[in-house]
């Protein structure tokens, strides 16, 4: 059986480069709609951001959201990626 982590890592990994999601979104796509909470708490403590590319996921309000090196770093990453805020 497939833990929500991993159906959350999935769904992240799975986002292009140059592009964003919300929480929210990583939350429905993984099964739990509502869940876009424990999504902002299992990217904090993602091991491996090579692979799953934490710092494109992003809040509904358009934010940034945090991020566990920063969001001065979250923010120089999404830009140099082609991302607009």
């Amino acid at each position: 059986m497939t833990t929500f982590k991993e159906k959350v890592y999935a769904v992240v990994a799975k986002i292009p480069k140059g592009k964003t999601m919300t929480y929210q979104q990583v939350a429905c796509l993984a099964g739990s709609p509502n869940a876009y909470r424990a999504v902002g708490n299992i990217m904090n403590k993602n091991p491996d951001t090579k692979k799953v590319p934490c710092h494109r996921v992003v809040r509904s309000d358009g934010t940034l959201g945090g991020y566990a090196r920063g969001t001065s770093r979250k923010l120089a990453i999404l830009k140099s990626e082609g991302v607009v805020f």
